[in-house]
């Protein structure tokens, strides 16, 4: 008897629970891709990102040409001067995969440096906005397999992030 009077408050008392929590959405990937900051930021990462790839391009047609020209003289080089050679283009390798690995690093700094206060406006809006609606949990739809239930604010986020962005991008 007193395990089905202990069943049945644990049922009651999770349904008076479940029914105080409210949650919301928000597709954080459509608001970003509205943002003009975030717009500007991946411009400013494409264009460093580029110039990268045509610094490794210039790089690899440099190994391309050293081995192509090694080709043809190697026949008339002593094994010495081949050593040396084949050692000068192993150099270049090492430079080119030392440049990729620095334009990546630099490439993740600066997307950090770029996104990081994005993000954080991002948070603000939404904490503004589920603060207002007295919302519980906010849940992105971009990375949400299903839900049946909530309350969809990514437009009142986004109202409140082109506000923030605004303020932020007035700075200097």
């Amino acid at each position: 008897m007193n395990r089905l009077i202990f069943a049945l408050v644990l049922a009651f008392s999770s349904v008076a629970i479940t029914a105080q929590m409210k949650i919301a959405h928000v597709n954080s990937q459509r608001l970003l891709d509205s943002l003009p900051s975030y717009l500007k930021a991946e411009v400013e990462l494409k264009k460093f990102q580029d110039e990268g790839v045509t610094e490794l391009g210039a790089l690899e047609k440099q190994i391309s040409d050293a081995y192509v020209k090694l080709e043809g003289i190697k026949n008339d080089l002593t094994p010495t001067m081949l050593k040396i050679e084949q050692e000068k283009i192993m150099g270049m390798e090492q430079r080119y995969q030392q440049t990729q690995s620095l334009l990546q690093q630099q490439l993740q700094t600066l997307a950090n440096e770029y996104n990081q206060p994005i993000l954080d406006r991002l948070q603000k809006a939404i904490e503004i906005v589920a603060d207002r609606k007295k919302v519980n949990y906010v849940l992105d739809t971009s990375k949400l397999l299903y839900s049946k239930a909530g309350i969809d604010i990514t437009m009142e986020v986004k109202v409140e992030l082109l506000r923030l962005d605004a303020e932020a991008m007035k700075k200097p």
